[in-house]
């Protein structure tokens, strides 16, 4: 009965969302209009919103809908995109950024949400949140567009570093099919690392070494491993969690965004090249607008930092209005979800790579 009345409490518990208002290239005026429009779609939803206290509560007060569901937060300092993060490690105590991520540590706030320069979130956020233990390298988490029922991929790491030796593609897998269960509701993801081709002859050594600790990894953790998967694999529905390092999702991201963008565009220009190129366009007007909608990266706007005392949600930094409110409904869900918990649970559950993992199976369960 304890149990229970617990878990209610948990769920009657607002959930509270900390926002770094500054650091986008579109200013503090896109994320409060983005905050907007996640404050109607989730009227139960809090913020705490980090930077220039008149001028965020100027912008706050022409918003219908915020009144009394915002707090603003004064921070003067802006951390700006060419802002080296050992710079702001040292003299960024007064940035928005730091505030923001400073309401999870102190436990006011359940994620983060910035548009901020990526290097410095992730160095602050490591320093300030600390790493799970038993995590060496945190990770970037995205969804990409998939053939899967869920609509998504998860893959990672997109960008937190730009090397991964063995133990660190293990844990991302772990950490990667803990995101698929809470953001994907998949009881069992399939994991695939990312390779040159499907052959375990091929690759760095590193990945062949990775491929090594996968299948015991899977059983520990509750995933299946498919084995090495390839770059067209990306959005098909082979897998449900593609694993790489850094610097090779990093390019796979930004390569299928602008991929993705120009394609959005060249079916502009051709629908508007001829007078029944526009009546085309005229009757595909519907099925051009549900293309265009899976297809737009704002929608799917949000990368997840995994591996920390904290859930941190970076949003990109060109983000307009539509990306900051997918950004922050990602980190609605999440939180909801007890996202965190869950994934430090999993990791403390899971022996290191090398360790022996006979007898852990139990540790854990399937539910992280």
């Amino acid at each position: 009965m304890t149990q229970t009345g617990d878990t209610q409490a948990e769920q009657a518990a607002p959930v509270v969302i900390s926002v770094d208002a500054m650091g986008g290239d579109r200013g503090p005026v896109a994320v409060v209009t983005g905050l907007s429009y996640c404050a109607q779609a989730h009227p139960d939803v809090r913020f705490l919103l980090h930077g220039p206290k008149d001028e965020l509560d100027r912008l706050v007060a022409r918003r219908k809908g915020l009144a009394g569901r915002v707090e603003v937060r004064h921070a003067e300092g802006v951390v700006s995109m060419a802002d080296k993060p050992s710079q702001v490690m040292r003299n960024g105590q007064g940035t928005s950024m730091w505030s923001a991520i400073d309401a999870v540590r102190e436990g006011a706030a359940s994620v983060v949400v910035s548009c901020g320069n990526t290097g410095a979130l992730m160095l602050l956020s490591m320093v300030r949140l600390r790493k799970l233990e038993g995590v060496n390298r945190p990770a970037i988490a995205c969804f990409w567009p998939s053939r899967n029922p869920g609509g998504f991929n998860v893959m990672l790491d997109v960008g937190a570093d730009v090397r991964a030796d063995p133990p660190d593609l293990v844990q991302y897998a772990l950490m990667g099919a803990s995101y698929a269960r809470n953001g994907l509701g998949l009881a069992e993801p399939r994991v695939g690392l990312l390779n040159v081709g499907v052959e375990e002859n091929k690759g760095r050594p590193e990945l062949k070494a990775a491929h090594e600790l996968m299948p015991e990894a899977a059983r520990v953790g509750g995933f299946s491993y498919v084995g090495f998967v390839e770059g067209s694999d990306i959005p098909s529905a082979r897998c449900d969690v593609i694993v790489t390092d850094g610097f090779t999702g990093n390019v796979a991201l930004k390569t299928g965004e602008g991929t993705a963008t120009l394609i959005r565009e060249f079916l502009g220009e051709a629908f508007r090249a001829t007078p029944l190129s526009r009546i085309a366009a005229l009757l595909a007007l519907t099925s051009l607008k549900r293309l265009q909608k899976r297809i737009d990266p704002r929608r799917q706007n949000g990368g997840v930092f995994l591996g920390l005392n904290g859930t941190v949600v970076k949003s990109h930094g060109s983000a307009d209005a539509t990306g900051v409110a997918a950004a922050l409904e990602l980190a609605v869900r999440l939180a909801r979800s007890g996202f965190a918990e869950r994934l430090a649970a999993r990791v403390a559950s899971a022996p290191a790579p090398s360790e022996d993992a006979s007898g852990q199976e139990q540790a854990g369960g399937h539910d992280a």
